[in-house]
């Protein structure tokens, strides 16, 4: 209609189609969905999932197991944050073998390791009891000073019954003193299992089910990714500790270098390691096919699982046949399930394909490029295809689409 009214009356059509449509982005994402579960998880109001860090939800959870251990959280100054002692210990990412390999490579990956290290070594701010200079004089131990009293180091926390961690960090038993952070982690990781299987079990058709149940495992999920990094938040943390985040990336670096180590030395498995990465390795099996490589895969991730205490694990993640490695986490494979079976999918980490700062005339090519290589491993035909392509971009017959970043 024409007139004032009519324009009043276009403006609200567009108002409400505008709310229709974000409520029914909102409801497609699942946002109030998974945002109530993570709440719900993590122990703190709805708003707060959005609008507060990953610190806080972390802490939220810590401070209710450590009220119930009888612990108080420390509330260290700023002054005191800056003022402790600076990370020294880094994840290992070796360098890779680059180039091309033919044979199958057996990708085994550690699940969840520094949750695991927290867990299985009692890795927490309640453990704690530092290095013989801590002990001696009083040094800075984290944000503050440790001052043992006479006589605390002996019975169960004898210096002999500790843990002591690569980084020369030595800690309490869980017999001697149960920490609040492997606890928690402990919790975390078995109600996940217990989440994911509840989604195995439930009706297909029962959506509402279904969603809550992968929010709620994604929130579990999330909050073990980042204990870790609440540990090591030196700059702007809440509670940060550079003896306990060293001794967990220490304990890692060390059980992915004693897992190196084991595959090099079993002659029987002859393997090479072409690439590890702060929790996983790269296993070359020349000479074997696929699900051969797959069975000693698994043969590795039992041998290496039974060197270590629970629940460090090591699992085969997949078998590439054939795969090229470009540099450190830049590499892209045919891969296989941990079976060895089936037909392989097309992966790629680190790579113009999965990035995207690379237009998708780069990208394409990029994996056509590597595809055909992998079929044939004739570079003349990868060469051919390479020049067609530029041939159609020279002569204005390339789609421009392809060429917006």
């Amino acid at each position: 209609a024409a007139g004032p009214g009519g324009a009043r009356w276009r403006a609200v059509a567009a108002t409400a189609r505008t709310a229709r449509l974000s409520l029914g982005l909102l409801a497609a994402l699942d946002v109030v969905g998974r945002t109530a579960e993570q709440a719900r998880v993590y122990g703190i109001d709805f708003e707060s999932v959005t609008t507060r860090g990953s610190q806080y939800r972390v802490e939220a959870m810590l401070a209710r197991l450590a009220h119930a251990s009888n612990y108080l959280l420390p509330s260290p100054a700023p002054a005191a944050v800056a003022g402790q002692a600076a990370m020294e210990c880094v994840p290992l990412v070796a360098e890779p073998e680059t180039g091309l390999v033919p044979c199958p490579v057996a990708v085994l990956d550690f699940q969840s390791l520094y949750p695991s290290m927290v867990i299985a070594h009692n890795l927490c701010y309640s453990t704690l009891i530092g290095r013989a200079g801590h002990v001696a004089g009083g040094a800075p131990l984290g944000v503050g000073a440790l001052g043992h009293r006479a006589g605390l180091l002996a019975g169960a926390l004898a210096p002999s019954r500790l843990t002591y961690t690569p980084n020369g960090v030595a800690f309490a038993t869980a017999d001697a003193r149960p920490g609040v952070l492997p606890r928690l982690l402990k919790e975390v990781l078995a109600a996940r299992v217990m989440v994911k299987l509840a989604a195995r079990r439930a009706a297909p058709t029962d959506a509402a089910t279904l969603r809550a149940l992968n929010a709620r495992q994604f929130s579990l999920k999330l909050i073990a990714n980042v204990t870790y990094g609440y540990t090591a938040a030196g700059f702007s943390g809440r509670m940060p500790c550079a003896e306990l985040a060293d001794a967990i990336v220490s304990s890692g670096r060390a059980t992915l270098e004693d897992a190196i180590a084991l595959v090099e030395a079993t002659t029987a498995w002859r393997a090479r390691v072409l690439y590890g990465d702060t929790d996983s390795l790269f296993v070359a099996l020349p000479g074997r096919s696929v699900e051969e490589a797959a069975a000693v895969g698994r043969a590795i991730a039992a041998a290496v699982t039974a060197r270590h205490p629970p629940p460090v694990a090591l699992k085969l993640e997949k078998v590439y046949a054939p795969c090229i490695l470009l540099a450190k986490k830049r590499y892209a494979g045919m891969a296989y399930g941990a079976d060895g079976r089936g037909p392989p999918t097309w992966d790629a980490k680190g790579i113009e394909t999965v990035r995207r700062d690379a237009c998708p005339a780069t990208a394409k090519m990029t994996e056509a490029c590597l595809r055909t290589l992998f079929a044939t491993r004739d570079l003349s035909a990868v060469k051919a295809y390479a020049c067609r392509q530029w041939a159609r971009m020279l002569g204005g017959r390339a789609g421009v689409a392809d060429f917006v970043f």
